[in-house]
């Protein structure tokens, strides 16, 4: 059994195969990203051009089949590379951006679009071309999407869409957006569709790009929609049917977030062990100390507990169960545990200013989000207890 740095990998449901594609997007990570993270942040976005490097490199594409320029992939090939973006030090903000184009706003097109959608948004998305963006979030509804104010009113030809959004990752500058909107004046979650909106389109327009605590390289964006004309050609999948698509989507952005904080827990970890190695107080390296000892012995079973589950979900995830109970545990347990890791692997460097220690700083802030993001702590915790019959 493979030995990590939060405790022994259980057996992965991956392959030789996918240890090769972890190499390539290893030596990707550290070369082109790793080394402009700190730029990047301080500019609050990274440059459009990188999603251009990734597809050229296949890399956004990789579940995607090859007649429509991708990988011909599974879902473990997009786990790969997740988890290796956070392992080798990209930041939330970068990992953020990348993957809400390629792993959340992309997928629901090529699964619930048909061929003229495919060929408009999925095949420049591949190569990177064009930037998407998921928009389900409103002033009034996170979680709740049940509380979608933002309207889609039937006509001629197409659709008339006026209302907003909130909280979009790569909403600045996204070029299409699979938006969630009411179709009918049904309450609750009957009446909901989505229609991929362009950001070209008259009456569409960003209002605001948000600053935040975390994820300063993602650009996360406003946006208002008045009379937004949209052609019957961009409904994506049934008329309201669009809570369907809603959960199809959640369940696999709660597992990539668990998959990247696996990653993320394994990179602190590292530094906090390194960091404890050459720091020393009264005269001998703080490692030395049973306090530190403890400190990152605890991180290591949080990091090992939250790795064993994470892969149990993905492999059964990968073979078609029905999951919703143990992404939720996944979900839950992961993002609170590498936002405790973190605030650890900081206490640990104990405020000094060296650029590792901006990587923690950075790396608590962009944890943060976890618990909320995709899903609340207190949402998790509803689904599992239904789930078991509460």
């Amino acid at each position: 059994m493979e030995e990590s740095l939060g405790g022994p990998k259980p057996p992965p449901p991956f392959t030789a195969e996918h240890e090769e594609l972890r190499e390539t997007v290893r030596r990707f990570v550290v070369k082109e990203i790793a080394p402009n993270v700190a730029e990047w942040e301080e500019e609050r976005e990274f440059p459009r051009e990188l999603y251009r490097r990734c597809g050229k490199l296949g890399l956004l594409g990789l579940k995607f089949p090859e007649e429509y320029g991708g990988q011909g992939g599974t879902h473990l090939h997009d786990a790969i590379w997740v988890e290796e973006l956070s392992r080798r030090g990209a930041s939330g903000g970068v990992a953020a951006g990348l993957n809400a184009h390629c792993s959340i706003a992309m997928p629901p097109i090529f699964k619930f679009g048909d061929e003229w959608q495919k060929q408009r948004w999925v095949v420049p998305g591949i190569r990177g071309e064009k930037i998407g963006a998921l928009g389900i979030t409103e002033p009034g509804a996170g979680s709740d999407v049940a509380s979608i104010r933002t309207t889609a009113e039937k006509t001629e030809g197409g659709w008339v869409v006026n209302g907003s959004k909130t909280f979009i990752t790569n909403g600045v500058r996204a070029d299409f957006l699979v938006c969630a909107c009411r179709t009918t004046e049904e309450g609750g979650h009957g009446g909901i569709s989505f229609l991929v909106l362009e950001s070209d389109m008259p009456g569409y327009e960003v209002t605001a790009k948000l600053e935040k605590l975390g994820w300063h390289s993602s650009d996360t964006g406003e946006l208002a929609f008045t009379d937004v004309e949209v052609p019957d050609t961009h409904l994506l999948g049934e008329e309201n049917r669009g809570f369907q698509l809603i959960m199809a989507n959640f369940a696999w952005e709660r597992l990539l977030m668990a998959i990247g904080a696996v990653g993320g827990m394994d990179r602190l970890i590292e530094v906090a062990i390194e960091y404890a190695k050459e720091r020393e107080a009264f005269g001998r390296p703080i490692g030395n100390f049973q306090a530190i000892r403890h400190k990152i012995a605890d991180m290591a079973t949080k990091a090992a507990a939250s790795r064993t589950l994470t892969y149990d979900t993905l492999r059964r995830f990968h073979e078609g169960e029905t999951v919703i109970n143990e992404v939720s545990m996944t979900k839950l347990l992961t993002q609170r545990s590498l936002v405790e890791v973190a605030d650890d692997t900081l206490q640990i460097f104990g405020g000094y200013g060296y650029m590792r220690e901006y990587e923690v700083e950075r790396a608590l802030r962009d944890a943060r989000l976890g618990p909320i993001g995709g899903g609340t702590d207190e949402i998790m915790r509803e689904i599992i207890g239904k789930n078991l019959g509460l």
